[in-house]
């Protein structure tokens, strides 16, 4: 059997020598060799292929030692495909199915594990439930096995009756519940707010099989919603990030009126910094775009776990906004595939009413919409952490805050629009502004995509309508070539640019020189000698003439055509020469 593609750079870069086995190690690979005999080599994979089967599934490679690099970390492996494949079988529950095949590696013999992911909760005939997390496996607690199996078998636990009849709905939920839905785009929406409470309640699937309303229902529209803590969702606001809370709220149920009044609350803390375009328009940059803001929280509410009875914090200062939700991401979403592994709702009754109303994004939209909105704000991506403390699990998205970066605001502003509502061509310029070159390896991980995939969206953003990459010259003709930013786009990114800033005492040799040569300049010529725009070559300029390094020369004032020539201290020879002897 042929190793897949990314196995085959793996065992190659441990060849060579570049890397080691277990630096290699992460959420889909994993790297083991024999034990002492057939059978505790059989033990320790069963673990590994439990941890991948309850993850997103993996690939474990016998025969490779974790530390070692270059040709001797490959020991090889003695034990038979089919004595591998039967262990796991036997000491796994329930029973798992694998695939094992050898691998030739440079003459030397490996086994290779495929696991899929599961559609139970594995563990070994010990008891272990264990789960893959990053390079690790680590056991479950009883709430994460429960958790995963609700979600393996497809349960929704949001969708149980509550035991709570409909006349228990908060007047003023139900008529938010309306408002929202009056402004539906979906005219049956629309028509919908002006039905009755029952009617509504159907529609929305909010009412169980018993005529009560479902846990979804009561969350969402009941005060002191049982199946729920007495607090939902916490809300603190300081000056800075570690100060004493200026502001702090509590809402417990119903949901629907904790969700918006949070909002509002948000909001009202939140600046905005006006951000001109060179077409003359002025766009409004929030301190956190409210569509991040409103995707976090929704996220936070929809995906955290009342099982647990524990609320949604929310810590907010104007450099940060930190978002945390009980329990874990839903099983197979990890920080490094939420953007492309699409949306699965944890509880699904809850998350479809909340679409429905429009106060959450349709499937597979949301959590890329948060990570665009913060890159065309001018400010860096989300961070997306799951936290492991003691008995429990916490997700937190981080959203940051403070002074946007007014140059990329405004150069994402001026795409067309097709790149400027594109997530992956967004977090592509933003890698740029801090990497001369990439190469669709470097890029694969930030978009979140295959190689082939990440290609593709390189070659469009160097020969789309937008053209803001081009190939380096050396590299053109390759598979991959590594991409750079194109010179216009250097230019109107400007400082934003982290390794794109001019060296003051560079730039005066390079415009004494050409006034020597040429006698006068002008800014279109500081544009195209240092690749800045008009405003930039403005600046350089008039930093010039106030050292009197420069002095105007033509009767124009103003313009980029003005002219300047030899100012007062302009140096009568060029920097570094010598005086003869």
């Amino acid at each position: 059997m042929a190793p897949t593609r990314s196995v085959t750079e793996a065992l190659a870069a441990i060849s060579s020598g570049r890397r080691s086995a277990d630096s290699l190690e992460g959420d889909h690979l994993d790297f083991k060799t024999d034990k002492s005999n057939d059978k505790e080599t059989g033990q320790d994979l069963a673990e590994a292929a439990v941890c991948f089967a309850n993850a997103a599934g993996g690939t474990i490679i016998l025969g490779v030692r974790d530390r070692d690099v270059g040709p001797s970390a490959f020991v090889g492996t003695h034990i038979s495909t089919a004595v591998l494949r039967s262990k796991i079988h036997d000491l796994t529950e329930p029973p798992m199915l694998v695939e094992v095949e050898e691998v030739d590696w440079q003459g030397v013999r490996l086994v290779q594990v495929s696991v899929p992911q599961g559609l139970d909760v594995y563990s070994t005939r010990k008891g272990l439930v264990l789960r893959r997390w990053n390079d690790q496996c680590l056991p479950l607690r009883p709430n994460d096995v429960s958790r995963l199996d609700d979600e393996r078998r497809g349960a929704d636990w949001s969708s149980a009756p509550s035991g709570r009849p409909l006349g228990d709905v908060d007047p003023e939920a139900m008529h938010r519940l309306r408002q929202l839905l009056s402004q539906a785009s979906s005219a049956s929406r629309r028509h919908l707010s002006t039905s009755s409470d029952i009617d509504v309640a159907r529609a929305l699937k909010l009412v169980a099989s018993d005529a009560s309303l479902t846990r979804a229902g009561e969350i969402l529209l009941c005060r002191e919603a049982t199946c729920a803590s007495e607090d939902i969702l916490v809300y603190q606001y300081r000056a800075t990030p570690g100060g004493e809370a200026k502001v702090a709220r509590r809402w417990g149920s119903p949901l629907i009126t904790a969700f918006t009044e949070a909002i509002d609350v948000i909001t009202a803390r939140s600046g905005v910094t006006p951000v001109n375009t060179s077409g003359g328009q002025v766009i409004q940059v929030e301190d956190f775009p409210l569509a991040a803001v409103r995707e976090a929280l929704a996220n936070a509410l929809l995906h955290g776990d009342y099982r647990e009875r524990r609320a949604v914090q929310v810590e907010h200062s104007p450099s940060a906004l930190r978002v945390q939700s009980p329990g874990p991401l839903v099983a197979g979403i990890t920080p490094a595939n939420i953007l492309t592994a699409g949306s699965r709702a944890r509880f699904a009754a809850l998350t479809s009413a909340f679409r429905q109303l429009g106060l959450a994004e349709e499937l597979g939209q949301g959590v890329d919409r948060m990570f665009r909105e913060m890159v065309r704000s001018g400010r860096r991506t989300p961070e997306v952490q799951v936290i492991e403390g003691g008995d429990h699990a916490n997700t937190v998205v981080t959203l940051r805050g403070g002074p946007p970066n007014a140059r990329v605001a405004r150069f994402v502003a001026e795409l067309p629009e097709a790149e400027r509502d594109d997530t992956d061509a967004l977090l592509i310029i933003q890698l740029l502004c801090e990497r001369r070159s990439v190469t669709a390896r470097d890029v694969a991980p930030v978009v979140q995509r295959d190689i082939t995939s990440t290609e593709e969206v390189l070659r469009r953003l160097a020969t789309g309508d937008a053209e803001v990459l081009e190939p380096t010259a050396g590299t053109r003709a390759r598979r991959n070539p590594n991409y750079r930013l194109r010179g216009h786009a250097l230019a109107a990114l400007g400082p934003a640019v982290t390794y794109h800033r001019r060296n003051a005492s560079d730039a005066d040799r390079k415009i004494i020189d050409h006034l020597r040569e040429y006698s006068s300049i002008n800014n279109s010529t500081i544009q195209r000698i240092f690749d800045v725009d008009v405003y930039q070559a403005r600046d350089i300029l008039r930093d010039l003439v106030g050292r009197e390094v420069l002095t105007r020369t033509s009767e124009q004032t103003r313009g980029t055509a003005v002219r300047y020539g030899k100012g007062a201290k302009f140096p009568e020879k060029r920097p570094g020469s010598r005086t003869p002897t």
